[in-house]
């Protein structure tokens, strides 16, 4: 099997870099990598929707992988996730992407700017629908997302947000990994340990290495089936 793995830091994947096996280093600035009977192209996109995009689409020209991982850490909107616990995120969307109205916020789809983008659903989401077999990731919660560029830090924009599109989690790259596996047409998962709650900002009640360690449990469980 051949699998293209993202993630915007290489921190976030450290655990797996230390275990798995490096092989080279390929153009487009991946590394290869083996872990048992899989060959693993990494790429580390830097962090934010934008250069994901980028490294990603020029990662993909003229390659085939047979599904594409996403490994990363979020934030919770609800307290129903715990921190530490591993979700799948198998909707999201730009959240940011549209205009303001007054009070109102505007969509793509509310401008008319979405044109004949087939990749995104009816309700402005980016929805994934790869089914796989593997009993680690069909245990997974399946959960919403929200990417952007500034993750919320102050209550009227947290309210705002969860009363605009009823988030889970919230990261810097998900939809934009989506965006480019949907367009591609390659299987894909987003899986995702979270690191804190969306609430004022208050690192002390973060765990970011909780988080990093078990969402790479989860990949080695994935990996291992």
């Amino acid at each position: 099997m051949k699998i293209f793995l993202v993630s915007a830091t290489s921190a976030e994947i450290e655990p797996f870099l230390h275990r798995a096996s490096f092989r080279k280093k390929l153009a487009s600035g991946k590394e290869r990598f083996a872990y048992g009977k899989a060959i693993i192209d990494v790429l580390i996109t830097g962090v934010g929707m934008v250069p994901t995009a980028f490294w990603m689409a020029k990662s993909l020209y003229k390659e085939n992988y047979d599904v594409a991982i996403n490994v990363g850490i979020a934030g919770s909107f609800s307290t129903g996730l715990q921190i530490g616990e591993i979700v799948n995120v198998v909707s999201d969307r730009f959240s940011e992407i549209g205009a303001e109205s007054g009070e109102q916020f505007l969509s793509l789809i509310d401008l008319k700017l979405l044109e004949d983008d087939k990749a995104f659903a009816t309700n402005n989401e980016l929805v994934n629908s790869s089914v796989f077999e593997s009993k680690t990731i069909n245990s997974l919660k399946k959960v919403k997302g929200i990417t952007v560029n500034t993750v919320h830090g102050c209550n009227d924009s947290i309210q705002k947000v969860r009363k605009l599109f009823h988030p889970d989690v919230e990261s810097m790259e998900g939809a934009a990994f989506l965006y480019v596996c949907l367009n591609e047409r390659i299987q894909c998962l987003q899986l995702r340990a979270i690191s804190n709650y969306i609430e004022t900002r208050n690192k002390e009640k973060w765990n970011i290495p909780l988080a990093i360690r078990n969402v790479n449990n989860a990949l080695f469980m994935i990996l291992d089936e």
